[in-house]
């Protein structure tokens, strides 16, 4: 595991040194779907501090066992409205949110718990509804919304690279839009965009979070409680 986060950190030093940026401007979420609370603990050790899980049921728990940790944990998944209590419970930054009944959803929540959760915009690159995102066109509305709805801050926007395309020109679509919205929310600064294999296009265009997991933790059978 310090080996593969050793790799990792090598490659986005090399992608930011071929960018022009710094190393701080970006945080690495340690997406740990499938893989037991023990290995939160192990990367928390290696200086990890940011952890993204996509299954409510999975990342519910993991939270409740790594209480004790000082973690910020990311929900980037896709995300039904009757799992808004529960990943309002745990999760720190949301990163799917896609149409205005999980705003609503989320913000009622939110304001019952007591607590103010980031939300990023997910985008839709590909047109493809299977994989969740908002239509480019929709994104600014939905941002507007996040921003109005109590117990939420609008933190930015996310989108996945749409397979058997190049991730170069997806993330370059991506910066434009988060650049649209920035304009009109100064605060929402957060592009979440780039995972195991296209950290380096990601980051060169204005990625500030990067979702790796399989670059840190192999390929394994998926992890059953």
């Amino acid at each position: 595991m310090a080996a593969g986060l050793a790799r990792v950190e090598a490659e986005i030093a090399e992608a930011c040194r071929a960018a022009g940026r710094h190393r701080e401007e970006l945080t690495l979420v340690a997406v740990s779907k499938t893989y037991p609370a023990s290995d939160v603990r192990l990367l928390a050790g290696l200086g990890i501090t940011d952890v993204g899980e996509n299954r409510d049921q999975e990342a519910s728990a993991k939270a409740r066992d790594c209480a004790g940790l000082d973690l910020r944990w990311h929900f980037i998944g896709q995300l039904q409205t009757n799992k808004a209590r529960s990943v309002v419970g745990y999760a720190d930054v949301v990163h799917s949110v896609d149409r205005p009944r999980l705003v609503t959803a989320l913000s009622r929540e939110a304001l019952a718990a007591g607590r103010r959760i980031t939300c990023l915009v997910q985008v839709a690159l590909d047109g493809d509804p299977a994989r969740g995102g908002a239509r480019p066109e929709e994104v600014e509305a939905l941002a507007d919304a996040v921003a109005g709805a109590g117990g939420l801050a609008l933190g930015g926007v996310m989108a996945v690279a749409p397979l058997g395309q190049d991730p170069g020109r997806a993330f370059a679509r991506l910066r434009e839009i988060a650049h649209s919205v920035r304009e009109a929310h100064p605060e929402a600064v957060v592009v979440s965009a780039g995972m195991s294999g296209d950290l380096s296009q990601a980051i060169a265009n204005g990625a500030t979070h990067l979702r790796v997991g399989t670059a840190l933790l192999g390929r394994r059978k998926p992890f059953v409680r």
